[in-house]
């Protein structure tokens, strides 16, 4: 896909997303202009020094809270594309802080399309949408029934179960602050290009995963721990709900979903960006354990008698219509047969090494959960877009990341941060 020449705004830049895209465009031969706020010790972000390109990018100082900045911006990159991946994404922290997410996601977004319009410069703009837009996906008659005594009402009520696979037609059901503001910021994308004719779209990209993904996501969580259980730097795996199943992608299919959006999509339009499967939080920690080098027998709970041998032989067996790879684990709490909760106080992985514990943490389960998210991704496909990775490619560069121990700095609870690999401006 050509670039060449094409001046290229990011928000976001110093992200996770934002580096390896900027990484991506550099070295196709964009003009990438990267907004940046301004640090007083004046270092460059971790994700952007570890990618090389410090030297590469174009920094515009300014932040989304910020509308004269941003008009600033405009016409210092004479954007011919705009990628906006700026925002507050943990879900765990829009719950303890909604306002906070919401100047930074809702406000922060209007901010910029003022400034897109008021400056009267016409780039191509791709959203970052989410798939947690999407939040309570209905997955059978069963765990509708449960839905609805727990929360009393199910708005809009489904018009198909299974809601699987998630199209873009789905209704949506935000269960997180977080993911109420991509609500509002996706359709302001929208709005404005039917008012204003801004040539606007949206990604509502499933999870994406590689190397350098915060601290804060299950799936570091998971293998910066199996890491240091390997290296002896701690002595059991703690986490949260392992029955929820994501469709983890890897962070290069992500941003060629992007670009390809960006160059083929249809202004105003709005596009599934994901795997086209769904995996389990406890079949992402097995198969990171098996990559460190212990192949699992077994799992059993700690303080009941739930016991699967073999738990990541492979299924290929249909769910939800679709047929795709998965281990047995998966199709087991994928159609209810087996499910886990804090009462069973953990797991005992036996492998043909060490047996390692689980340990279930009540402090990681949050009080309202997306059970399953699991992408149809027909529309993009459409594109040219395709899914080169599996998950088992994402848990290897991330364990390969966290060899490093200066990046297996954050230890749960503790207050460590590496800056050795910050560099001066």
């Amino acid at each position: 896909m050509e670039w060449d020449d094409a001046h290229v705004l990011i928000t976001g830049v110093s992200g996770f997303v934002g580096s390896y895209l900027a990484r991506n465009l550099v070295d196709k031969g964009a003009n990438v202009y990267g907004l940046i706020r301004r640090r007083a010790d004046g270092t460059i972000p971790k994700n952007i020094s570890h990618k090389k390109i410090e030297n590469a990018i174009h920094f515009v100082e300014g932040s989304l809270e910020d509308l004269p900045g941003l008009a600033h911006a405009m016409d210092t990159a004479e954007p011919d594309y705009i990628f906006h991946l700026a925002a507050q994404s943990f879900v765990p922290r829009s719950i303890s802080h909604p306002l906070e997410t919401a100047q930074i996601n809702c406000i922060g977004t209007i901010n910029l399309l003022e400034a897109v319009r008021q400056k009267e410069v016409d780039p191509v703009m791709v959203f970052a949408g989410t798939s947690e837009e999407y939040g309570l996906v209905i997955s059978s008659e069963e765990q509708y029934a449960s839905l609805k005594e727990k929360y009393h009402t199910i708005f809009p009520d489904p018009s198909r179960i299974p809601e699987l696979p998630i199209s873009e037609s789905n209704p949506f059901r935000p269960m997180s602050p977080y993911a109420a503001s991509k609500v509002y910021g996706e359709i302001l994308f929208r709005n404005y290009y039917q008012t204003y004719g801004l040539k606007g779209m949206v990604s509502r990209s499933f999870n994406h995963e590689g190397a350098g993904r915060g601290d804060q996501f299950v799936t570091s969580v998971i293998t910066r721990q199996v890491t240091q259980l390997k290296y002896g730097e701690t002595g059991q795996i703690s986490i949260g709900n392992v029955n929820a199943c994501r469709d983890w992608s890897h962070i290069d299919d992500i941003i060629e979903g992007y670009q390809i959006i960006a160059k083929k999509g249809q202004h105003g339009d709005v596009y599934n960006v994901g795997s086209n499967r769904t995996t389990s939080v406890l079949s992402y920690l097995l198969m990171s354990i098996e990559a460190s080098g212990h192949k699992v027998r077994e799992i059993s709970t700690i303080h009941s008698d739930k016991v699967v041998n073999d738990p990541l032989k492979p299924d290929e067996s249909s769910v939800f219509g679709i047929n795709f790879e998965k281990p047995k684990i998966d199709q087991m709490i994928l159609t209810d047969e087996i499910t886990f909760d804090v009462g069973d106080g953990g797991i005992l992985v036996r492998t043909d090494g060490p047996d390692i514990r689980i340990r279930f943490d009540p402090s990681r389960f949050r009080p309202s959960e997306v059970p399953i998210l699991f992408s149809d991704i027909t529309k993009v496909k459409k594109l040219g877009y395709q899914v080169r990775y599996q998950v088992r490619d994402i848990i290897r560069d991330q364990m390969n990341f966290f060899m490093d121990a200066e990046n297996r700095c954050v230890l749960p609870g503790s207050e460590c941060e590496s800056k050795s690999q910050e560099k001066k401006i």
